[in-house]
């Protein structure tokens, strides 16, 4: 798998930009699409995931960008997965820390594409490390986390944590760094950079684990 990171500006700056080698998956950060009003999408008067719809076509390749949704006033993180000129659909962030303009959202998505099953994970939500070993569970071949401005070490020591948890590779596109985790929690590339290219073969590895616990015992009764 072929992955493009562009962690800085917008799908169109990207698509008006000098013409580039092929990639199965193109990832762009929150500036890919920015903000996104539904009414306003619906209504005509933006056609900003029909542009997005339209690159994937033209560029021959899957698509994921992150966008700032708004819903009637009411926000959230979202990413968006886009693949031959159709929206496959947008995925929320789920978990949010009071206080916050952004409001949770309630899907969480395997997308089935060309370039493999690729599982989305939204922002803050790689602090959660439930949410890749849900994706992983779903048989994720990959894990795309967008994030935002990266302003300490953590983003990266959960990328790590999620990526040995899950047994996937989670590969984070934030503002103006991108990078890859590797299942045995070492990073496979980090890169400052606003774009940049990593091809890898998805691992697919499975372990079987048992657990010693009391209880549970059953004992059969003859008096039924």
């Amino acid at each position: 798998m072929k992955i493009r990171f562009v962690t800085e500006g917008g799908l169109n700056e990207y698509w008006e930009g000098a013409k580039r080698e092929d990639c199965d998956l193109l990832v762009f950060g929150f500036e890919g699409l920015g903000e996104v009003d539904y009414r306003r999408e619906l209504a005509g008067e933006t056609s900003k995931l029909e542009d997005m719809a339209i690159l994937s076509r033209e560029a021959g390749c899957t698509v994921v960008a992150g966008c700032y949704t708004d819903s009637r006033g009411v926000r959230r993180k979202s990413a968006a997965v886009a693949e031959r000129g159709r929206i496959l659909g947008v995925a929320d962030m789920l978990h949010v820390t009071e206080p916050s303009e952004f409001k949770g959202g309630a899907h969480l998505k395997v997308y089935e594409t060309g370039a493999g099953k690729i599982g989305v994970c939204v922002g803050e939500d790689l602090f959660f490390p439930s949410v890749c070993e849900s994706l992983a569970l779903f048989d994720a071949d990959v894990i795309v986390s967008v994030f935002g401005p990266v302003e300490d070490f953590v983003p990266q020591l959960m990328a790590r944590a999620c990526a040995f948890c899950s047994g996937v590779n989670v590969c984070m596109c934030a503002s103006g760094v991108a990078q890859i985790a590797s299942p045995d929690g070492e990073m496979r590339m980090r890169a400052a950079k606003k774009e940049c290219d990593f091809e890898f073969a998805p691992a697919r590895e499975y372990r079987l684990t048992t657990v010693r616990t009391r209880g549970l015992a059953r004992k059969v009764r003859e008096d039924y």
